[in-house]
């Protein structure tokens, strides 16, 4: 999870000094930008994060579904082999 918010903390200070950069403008021009995408950035991470986590709980959820489901018709159908 920290790594999450700390990548995108980054990313999201790279894009501004980046922007400012490309317009030749001074890195540090408006600093409380540099503190909004830094924030945007490290929440953006987090959600991806707990996003993750989430899908995968749902994944195991559904296959576990899946099992119980297939449960009664194991061994029914014959294997096909080549």
């Amino acid at each position: 999870m920290v790594s999450g918010v700390l990548l995108g903390g980054l990313l999201g200070l790279t894009v501004q000094l980046y922007s400012n950069a490309v317009r030749k403008l001074p890195l540090m021009r408006h600093p409380w930008e540099h503190v909004l995408w830094t924030a945007g950035g490290a929440w953006g991470g987090n959600a991806v994060v707990e996003w993750e986590k989430r899908a995968t709980v749902e994944v195991e959820e559904i296959l576990k579904q899946r099992q119980e489901k297939n449960k009664p018709l194991e061994g029914q159908i014959p294997a096909i082999r080549t």
